[in-house]
């Protein structure tokens, strides 16, 4: 049987925790690109999901300075018939919720204005499509299904996906700005 000398046992600690701060090292550094790439993807979700909601928020936000009014002569009376604190709170969430919709629908087309502007300008002709397919399946009045539009910009109907794709990562950049880009 053969024994370790103090010095041969300090080597060998000094390797063994030099390999762990490295492992150690390497799964932080995996981890952090791990969540950046979550963000990423989160915000690539969450400007899709806008995209996919936008005619109901629309909607929500018709007429929203009439539904304020109403909800305040709403909230004033119930006060005067039960003088509760929870139908204060339910109508000034009512309203908050009215207005942060309104701000984000506002938000929405003006990044949607820039987005038509930048592809309108481009010099390819997928920037120009990929701007009216997201127009015709989320934004226009008339409610589109992928196949219709790809019958109406005469593409296959993985090419709208694409392009659908396409233009949620460059909404994704102008509404989220720098944070939306992955750096290297």
């Amino acid at each position: 049987m053969t024994y370790l000398n103090e010095k041969q046992i300090e080597e060998i600690v000094k390797v063994s925790a030099a390999v762990a701060v490295q492992k150690a090292l390497e799964f932080m550094d995996q981890e952090k690109e791990k969540r950046e790439t979550d963000k990423q993807n989160l915000r690539l979700r969450n400007t899709k999901l806008l995209l996919k909601r936008y005619r109901s928020f629309v909607k929500h936000c018709e007429d929203v300075d009439i539904d304020i009014k109403e909800l305040e002569e709403a909230d004033n009376f119930l006060e005067q018939m039960q003088n509760s604190e929870q139908s204060e709170y339910l109508v000034e969430s009512i309203k908050r919720s009215k207005e942060r919709t309104f701000a984000m629908v506002s938000f929405i087309r003006k990044m949607l204005a820039v987005y038509k502007v930048m592809s309108e300008q481009s010099l390819r002709a997928e920037d120009a499509r990929a701007y009216k397919v997201i127009y015709d399946l989320y934004i226009g009045d008339e409610l589109m299904t992928a196949e219709a539009v790809s019958l109406r910009h005469m593409v296959d109907k993985r090419t709208v996906y694409r392009d659908v794709e396409k233009a949620v990562q460059t909404l994704s950049g102008l509404m989220f700005g720098v944070d939306s880009i992955k750096l290297h």
